[in-house]
């Protein structure tokens, strides 16, 4: 069994999207579903594709570290990107959603996140892993609200919520590439 899926991160928005009538509400889920794709894909442009001009991502478990709450341009979403997906190499995610609550002014998902963290990475963070070249498992719950910007009616950004450390214990939870299913999008 696949450890980390990350095709499941849109299912449950897709199937939500398919279903919905409204169409601010659709035009709403499939930004979302647009933006999960792209941070799939590590598509950073496509990303910022889907926000308003002055977007703000909220990290409410680290309000304080402004390098996790990146606000007021998409350069300075950019630069979130490539700190915390590009140059960690921890792009293979997948956020198992078991709940999606859409409305005309934002969306919230909520799941389990699963992100591969290689073991030169965590190694540079501080984490002592018997194998550098290995895969390791960093697991949280998360919500993630994805507010609409009303006036331009794009993504405003990224709230997340976090249950605990995804960090706690990843050293234990060493996964191979084989534990990783392929993208189909």
């Amino acid at each position: 069994m696949m450890k980390i899926d990350p095709n499941n991160t849109w299912r449950m928005v897709q199937e939500k999207m398919q279903q919905e009538s409204d169409p601010v509400i659709r035009r709403n889920l499939e930004l979302v579903f647009e933006h999960m794709k792209s941070e799939a894909r590590g598509d950073i442009e496509g990303v910022v594709a889907t926000l308003c001009e002055q977007p703000r991502y909220i990290a409410h478990d680290i309000p304080d570290e402004p390098s996790m709450n990146p606000v007021g341009s998409k350069d300075a979403v950019r630069a979130f990107y490539d700190m915390t997906i590009v140059q960690t190499g921890a792009h293979q995610l997948e956020l198992r959603c078991d709940r999606v609550i859409a409305d005309r002014g934002a969306v919230m998902t909520e799941g389990v996140m699963h992100m591969a963290y290689p073991g030169r990475t965590l190694a540079l963070m501080g984490i002592e892993v018997d194998d550098p070249e290995a895969y390791y498992l960093y697991q949280t719950r998360m919500s993630v609200v994805w507010p609409v910007d009303e006036a331009s009616g794009m993504l405003l950004g990224e709230e997340t919520y976090t249950g605990t450390d995804g960090f706690k214990g990843i050293a234990e939870r060493k996964i191979s590439a084989e534990d990783i299913a392929p993208l189909t999008i």
